[in-house]
């Protein structure tokens, strides 16, 4: 059925049934010893239908990095071990997709996948997590084909990237109790990511979520709006909305 499953570049009702059987998988607890035949599938599934994760839409591989994610902080060492290699496998899939140019989607999805996860509250065990960071870095450094190349390096910066937005995240932790300064924690992640419009929808979400959690709505509603014309903006850039953000100056001039 491969035909089928990649028509559209993988955004079809088949390869999405597929698909979601696999993460089904990750989702729900297995043994270690099935984990192990999961992972298989996957590393396969991923060698055989890049451009559905790497060309179409963006939703498989998000959903992937999400999930595979969860997994690198398992307190199973050999899942995390699992795990940590098929991040990298799929992050180097990506490079070689692009002709090895880049692999700025998969980066893209896992800094997300990250930050939806502290927002979660799904990312305990940080000890575990910087482990699998530190596997995924050994894997890049001692790639050979890939020592001539970009690639390495960039790796590097990803898990870079990573622990900065664990220690703002170490840091909010602390001041839980406190949501003047949590919030203001956020809002320099938000706005540390400005150039990426993608993570900053998604501090600027969890965000509005502890404003709802307080009870300040007019705050949460200004995470909104700004999330609103974020989306506007991009639109307008893409020629596809006529006004971008400019629409939004009635509701309030901080846009």
């Amino acid at each position: 059925f491969q035909t089928q499953l990649l028509s559209n570049d993988g955004h079809n009702p088949l390869m999405k049934k597929v698909f979601d059987i696999h993460l089904a998988f990750l989702k729900n607890g297995q043994s270690e010893a099935a984990l192990k035949h999961v992972f298989a599938s996957l590393r396969a599934f991923i060698s055989k239908f890049p451009s559905a994760f790497f060309k179409g839409r963006v939703n498989m591989c998000a959903a992937l990095c999400y999930e595979i994610l969860k997994c690198c902080t398992s307190k199973v060492s050999s899942t995390r071990n699992e795990a940590s290699a098929l991040l990298y496998l799929l992050m180097r899939n990506n490079f070689e997709f692009t002709k090895r140019r880049t692999f700025l989607r998969t980066h893209l999805q896992i800094i997300i996948a990250v930050s939806q996860l502290i927002a979660d509250v799904a990312l305990s065990g940080g000890t575990r997590f910087q482990d699998s960071l530190l596997i995924i870095n050994n894997f890049a450094n001692s790639d050979r084909p890939m020592k001539a190349t970009a690639f390495p390096s960039e790796v590097k910066d990803l898990t870079k990237r990573i622990r900065t937005v664990l220690m703002a995240t170490a840091q909010m932790k602390e001041h839980e109790k406190d949501p003047e300064m949590l919030v203001d924690l956020q809002y320099s992640l938000a706005k540390s990511y400005a150039s990426t419009p993608e993570l900053r929808k998604t501090w600027l979400d969890s965000m509005a979520k502890i404003h709802v959690k307080n009870g300040d709505f007019s705050e949460a509603a200004m995470c909104y709006v700004h999330v609103a014309a974020l989306v506007a903006e991009f639109l307008h850039r893409k020629k596809l909305f006529p006004s971008g953000c400019t629409a939004f100056r009635k509701i309030t001039p901080n846009i």
